[in-house]
């Protein structure tokens, strides 16, 4: 093999890369990895660049509605008619700005979502396996890969274990390359670098150590230019159908404009300029250019809301679908319990141990049969289990600002409390009987195994795993420092017995070697071993959880709990968190069912014990094929079918592997169900506050143009100016529309059942009451204008009076919008922004009717008290139209 160049680590052996590198397998210092981030910069590939803010301004005129309005604009300044030229081009100009600055907070508000999902790596320093984000990396950085993990720098391996990863990121090799840590040859291409370990790619398999080569730009990945976390588009499946209906209205729009045109100077004898004018002023009245915006905002609003509420969406149309959701498939373990565990109770085959305590720190006392403190002296088949615990593990426990954390798995994590609480010590053991080699936990083959030497010239294994695993491969017990031959119904006794409690059972086991190994393999596992007992661990149920569930349950929504837990384990949790008493069903038994079998005993189980992944899927399946809307969680790498095939996939960020996020829609920053519950709510709000919107937009577009086309048809004195119409759009449609997109959710939101996804968001229920509203409006509005017109008011007068009147509509309808079938919302305090926007729009209208300027531009005149009254007149008689066809739908039972 030809002599490698300095960067051509696939070549080099490994010790040769660790000397270049001037690292070792123990890991650099925290003084050096300080000194090499400071001198090189952080693990982050370069940003990709977006559009400026000139060319992002420029783009919220990139639309059909805003051409139709420009086009108007152009039409009535060819007229002469500067000033209606102005208005619309305010309209447009005010539209835009607001859009330009919310859409920009959106993508700010996304950029920092997706930094919440930032890639920890586990790294060797000075000896010690530690947490740290995977910016924080340098070259000789000695990197820790299992089964899920993403890679975060590129890597020359040295230490491999079956270990296999999928790099179709690179090299769009769908099969996942099988890796090694001898050298390759210099000129291998990189899906044949079988020695490396290339940022972005995943281990699909196995477990291995790496030392980081290069880092951000630097890496394979980073010289593709290819960015890992991109900011979310904003464009989702319902935002995409309401653009299509606004282009569709614009086109019925525009054909109506034309139409009233004709018919005007046809038939009822207006000038062409005029009706030209009033034409133009039906467009832009009519046009709701303010819908694609809001609806983008409040689907960002509700993006933030659920972050805050630790609830973090990777693709925007989960937030829609989330309301719609009928079935939430959950883990327990950490999601719907504390994910502490805890040895609570210890079997041996002579004896059954009480441990106190509660958490993970080693304090607490031990308990024998009858109660009585134990002699630790005494109990050497304790002390036996305990060590082989505390010595096949990967976990470690450490106190930090009085508290102790752990890293690693909960359940390891829990066996080295149980020693420390022996008085064991983790170096004085591991000096004693040095670990040789090891075997990982796998949810194949249930168990994980490490192997040791005595100093004698002995070998040893410690497995540890399920007990159901444990039995088939233990041929014999201790008791009382030697072997006997096993009693599998003792042990079968003490399985249900623990699992009647709801605790977690383990079991540990020993195999004594005649001379030492040098190597573990499966063959090792397959038989011989001496039982140490069993250790029943408790992980208690959230509190948080069981509120949650139950107001899932008030939802409408369904929850099952799928476990790899023992069936009585499961069936004991199950019934603390309020999820009934039916007997759970075992993965064992779903095998054995045919789908229409397995569909009939969805509606009834609730709790799944036993379950592989497949499983899963399986289960998620058949709950679609029975017309549910479900979300699963997950959080290994085999859990990644059933959440893509999930309606909405959620992935744990804490204890999630990087595959599981990368097929979820959503991840969950805490693992906690409740949030889960929280995320619906807030998708609920979401849809809700979508549906507000339209509710609003549409009938107040409409009513508005509704009174132009109602004056020209009947040939009368038109009510209100076509510049007056464009100055009630222009300050309505980014005023009170937008106060909506900030409503919370109303109190029945999680009574309700799960709406169907299926329904349009315009059905014949809602366009109903966009034509009840725009007719009330319109009747209002040519009515305050009659009545003026018979006490022989001006012209001017009676249409100040008419555009007041219809602006006092508008406030009315607000008010009533704020809740869909419920009555009107006044309240202040759960939502500012309407009393702020009402404040505004009040301000301008008096503008608009007292201030000469303002009366000049607009031909308007000064309202006295009478006129102000029989404005809230107006708004009151369309309050009231509202709210009683609101009550006949409550008693009707008609939903909207």
């Amino acid at each position: 093999m030809p002599t490698p160049k300095p960067d051509a680590w696939h070549a080099q052996p490994a010790d040769q890369t660790l000397q270049h590198l001037e690292a070792s397998t123990s890991g650099l210092s925290a003084e050096e990895a300080h000194k090499r981030l400071q001198a090189i910069g952080p693990n982050r590939l370069p940003r990709r660049r977006h559009n400026g803010p000139v060319k992002r301004f420029l783009l919220q005129f990139h639309n059909l509605l805003i051409y139709v309005l420009l086009l108007s604009a152009l039409v009535t300044l060819a007229l002469g008619e500067w000033l209606d030229s102005a208005v619309i081009f305010a309209v447009v100009v005010i539209n835009a700005i607001v859009g330009f600055i919310q859409e920009g907070k959106a993508e700010q508000a996304m950029r920092a979502i997706q930094k919440m999902l930032t890639l920890d790596s586990k790294v060797r320093r000075a000896g010690r396996t530690v947490n740290i984000p995977a910016e924080q990396l340098v070259p000789g950085d000695m990197v820790l890969l299992e089964a899920g993990d993403r890679v975060p720098a590129d890597l020359r391996l040295v230490e491999c274990r079956d270990l296999r990863i999928e790099e179709a990121a690179l090299t769009g090799e769908s099969l996942p390359s099988d890796k090694q840590v001898e050298p390759v040859a210099n000129d291998a291409s990189i899906g044949d670098r079988h020695s490396m370990a290339y940022s972005g790619t995943l281990v699909s398999a196995g477990s291995g150590y790496g030392v980081v080569v290069a880092t951000a730009g630097k890496t394979e990945l980073g010289q593709i230019s290819h960015m890992l976390g991109e900011v979310v588009s904003l464009q989702t499946p319902l935002l995409s159908d309401m653009t299509r209906f606004a282009k569709l209205l614009t086109f019925i729009i525009l054909a109506l404009a034309i139409g009233t045109y004709a018919f005007g100077i046809t038939l009822r004898g207006y000038s062409s300029d005029e009706m030209l004018l009033a034409a133009v002023g039906l467009a832009v009245a009519a046009i709701p250019e303010g819908l694609p915006a809001i609806l983008t905002i409040t689907l960002a609003l509700g993006v933030q809301r659920m972050a805050r509420r630790r609830a973090i969406i990777r693709r925007l149309p989960a937030v829609e679908s989330l309301g719609a959701v009928t079935v939430i498939c959950s883990d327990k373990t950490g999601t719907l319990t504390r994910n502490e565990m805890t040895v609570q109770q210890v079997y041996t085959a002579a004896h059954r141990y009480l441990i106190d305590g509660v958490g993970y720190a080693p304090e607490g006392q031990i308990r024998c049969d009858d109660g009585r403190l134990c002699e630790l002296e005494e109990a050497s088949d304790l002390q036996e289990l305990a060590r082989a615990g505390l010595l096949c593990n990967t976990a470690s426990l450490l106190r930090k600002d009085e508290q102790w954390h752990i890293t690693g798995d909960p359940t390891e994590a829990a066996l080295l409390t149980l020693a420390g609480k022996l008085g064991l010590h983790a170096a004085h053991e591991q000096a004693h009987v040095p670990r040789v080699d090891g075997i990982p936990f796998s949810s194949e083959r249930r168990c994980m195994a490490s192997l040791h030497h005595d100093h004698s010239g002995h070998g040893l294994i410690y497995l540890v795993g399920a007990p159901e695993r444990l039995l088939e491969v233990c041929n014999q017990q201790l008791v009382a420092g030697s072997a006997e031959p096993l009693d599998p119904s003792y042990w079968h006794a003490v399985l249900d017995d623990g699992a009647s409690q709801g605790l977690r059972m383990l079991g540990l086991a020993m195999r004594a070697l005649d001379a030492p190994q040098h190597e573990l393999n499966y063959e090792d596992l397959e038989g011989d071993f001496v039982l140490l007992g069993l250790v029943g661990m408790l992980d208690p149920p959230r509190e948080e959880a069981i509120a949650a569930i139950g107001e899932c349950l008030g939802a409408g929504i369904a929850v099952k709990m799928i476990t790899g837990d023992h069936a009585a384990t499961a069936a004991a949790i199950a019934q603390r968190l309020g999820l009934g008493t039916q007997p759970p069903l075992t993965g064992a038994e779903l095998d054995r069912l045919s789908d229409a079998q397995l569909d009939d005993r969805l509606s009834v189980t609730t709790v799944f014990a036993r379950t592989s992944p497949a499983h899963k899927l399986r289960l998620v399946e058949r709950l679609q094929a029975c017309g549910a809307r479900v979300a699963m969680t997950g959080d290994g790498v085999n859990d990644a079918p059933a959440l893509k095939r999930a309606d909405i996939g959620v992935a744990m960020g804490i204890k999630g592997t990087e595959v599981a996020k990368e097929a979820a829609q959503m991840v969950l920053a805490d693992d906690n169900f409740a949030t889960i519950a929280h995320a619906v709510e807030e998708g609920r709000t979401v849809y809700d506050n979508l549906k507000k919107s339209i509710l609003f937009i549409l009938p107040t577009s409409g009513g508005e143009a509704l009174v132009l086309l109602a004056a020209i048809a009947l040939g009368l004195t038109l009510p209100i100016t076509p510049l007056q119409i464009l100055w009630v759009n222009m300050i309505t449609a980014v005023t009170l529309a937008f106060a909506l997109a900030f409503e919370p959710g109303e109190a029945d939101l999680m009574r309700r059942p799960p709406r169907d996804p299926r329904a349009p968001l315009l059905s014949t229920q809602v366009l109903w009451r966009v034509v009840l509203v725009a007719v009330t409006m319109t009747v209002a509005c040519m009515g305050l204008f009659v009545y003026a017109q018979q006490l022989s008011w001006s012209l001017d007068t009676s249409r100040t009076l008419a555009v007041n009147g219809l602006v006092a509509c508008e406030i009315a309808y607000l008010f009533s919008s704020r809740q869909t079938t419920a009555p009107a919302r006044f309240g202040l305090r759960d939502n500012p922004m309407v009393w702020g926007m009402i404040a505004l729009l009040v301000v301008l209208q008096l503008a608009f009717t007292h201030w000469a300027p303002l009366q000049r531009l607009f031909a308007t005149q000064s309202l006295d008290l009478r006129g102000w009254a029989l404005c809230l007149l107006a708004g009151a008689a369309l309050l009231t139209v509202v709210e009683m066809e609101k009550w006949v739908r409550r008693r009707a039972g008609w939903p909207l």
